[in-house]
């Protein structure tokens, strides 16, 4: 199913189609969700129960029943088992605890000269707006791994939306992870429609801030088009692993974890980079077995077929310039040896998130360790990490300037306000020389 090859014999289109990997085509739909936005923004909540009347073939929204009940929260309780429940609120301790690290320091200051400090302060955004993607399937992970940042940052404010089953009903899961994480507010819609929505605001939705979460090439053609008028975090594809393996890796665990990232669907993207060949074809063979007899085996074999490789480097130099490259969402570096795999760590530039070791699959981070699992996709990694409370915050530049420190930089100010030719610039520090 997937051919073995040697970094160093691709040539250079099949090197490229690796690397790029499937990508969302953001026009295929541009005119369509432009429509969609335009509408919302012109009839607010009528576009959206107008659109759901249409899709389910019956009326299932109202006005009245577009933002979701306490009693509907109360008997979403009732249809999660306790098994649930407790691995969720697990995961949500995990997620806040992960998350609460990452706060700066509420206020600090540096002394740039005598008499001149400079310093920042963080402050929450007003109002968040989150997306939980469902429909067809539950997702309660992302809607933690969404919203508990959000509340550890302090947000006053954080929205949820998740679009309904054809009953009307949103998913319980879902719900449950939702109020485990606080979110008091939640409305039926998704797609487009609700990112629109969450921008300009309809008459049961207030509008937000900003709009985080990922979601179908719908959601993404609709935040592309609407950060302008909203800030988003950032645009999500396909998703995507990157297994990085040394010899000693079990060849089992790394025919596991790319069947598990294959089973998103058609369009992930899973790709294996060793220095052992004995390995690559260990890991080819089993691969081979494992796809005829796993789960969502059509989707999984699809994906592995169009984007899925299995590489074989020459040395560890070959494979790092290759992994800094690809930029991955999730870099599994899969080895018993830490120190090795610390060593490789240091040497990583681009990556989403990193899994060291050969007991930390991706699927740990998606769910339970408490790392967000929110993350860039599409080669964007070369750019930005993961979801974080920074998406949540802004930081805010503090400067006191006292009278010793104006007359040791205020003529330098002077001197560049006037090659400027920003007079009044300079006119405001030299009214406060001449008092000093």
């Amino acid at each position: 199913m997937l051919e073995v090859r040697r970094l160093k014999e691709l040539d250079e289109g099949a090197r490229k189609r690796i690397v790029a990997r499937s990508a969302l085509n953001l026009e295929l739909l541009r005119d369509r969700v432009a429509e969609i936005i335009e509408d919302v923004r012109k009839r607010g909540d009528a576009a959206i129960l107008d659109f759901y009347k249409g899709f389910f073939g019956r009326e299932v929204l109202t006005q009245d029943n577009l933002r979701v009940s306490e009693e509907e929260v109360r008997e979403a309780y009732e249809k999660v088992s306790d098994d649930l429940i407790e691995a969720l609120k697990i995961a949500r301790k995990n997620i806040e605890v992960f998350h609460r690290s990452q706060l700066p320091r509420e206020i600090w200051f540096t002394e740039v000269v005598s008499g001149v400090l400079v310093g920042q302060v963080w402050r929450p955004l007003d109002s968040v707006g989150i997306y939980v993607p469902g429909g067809k399937a539950d997702y309660p992970s992302t809607a933690l791994m969404l919203a508990t940042p959000a509340r550890v940052a302090g947000v006053p404010r954080v929205v949820a939306t998740t679009p309904p089953k054809p009953d009307g009903s949103v998913s319980p899961p879902t719900l449950v992870a939702l109020d485990l994480a606080g979110v008091k507010e939640v409305y039926k819609v998704g797609g487009a429609h609700a990112i629109a929505a969450l921008a300009y605001g309809t008459q049961t939705i207030k509008k937000v801030h900003k709009v985080v979460g990922p979601g179908n090439v719908w959601v993404a053609t609709a935040k592309h088009l609407l950060r302008g008028v909203v800030d988003i975090d950032f645009i999500a594809g396909p998703s995507e692993v990157l297994i990085l393996a040394l010899e000693d890796a079990e060849p089992e665990y790394v025919a596991r974890d790319l069947i598990a990232q294959a089973e998103h669907d058609q369009l992930a993207s899973a790709v294996l980079v060793t220095t052992s060949p004995k390995l690559a074809r260990e890991v080819a063979t089993r691969l081979e077995e494992l796809v005829r007899e796993v789960p969502r085996s059509e989707i999984v074999r699809e994906a592995l077929s169009n984007y899925g490789a299995i590489l074989i480097a020459e040395d560890l130099d070959e494979a790092l310039e290759f992994v800094n490259e690809y930029a991955p969402e999730h870099l599994e570096i899969l080895t018993q040896d830490m120190s090795k795999a610390f060593n490789i760590l240091s040497r990583v530039r681009n990556a989403g998130s990193i899994f060291i070791g050969n007991n930390t699959p991706v699927a740990m981070g998606d769910y339970i360790t408490g790392a967000n699992h929110t993350l860039p996709t599409g080669g964007n990694a070369a750019t930005r990490g993961s979801l974080s409370v920074f998406d949540y915050i802004k930081i805010i530049d503090v400067q006191i300037v006292n009278e010793e420190g104006i007359k040791t930089l205020g003529p330098h100010a002077i001197r560049i306000a006037s090659t400027e030719g920003l007079h009044n610039h300079a006119e405001a520090i030299k009214v406060r020389l001449r008092k000093t």
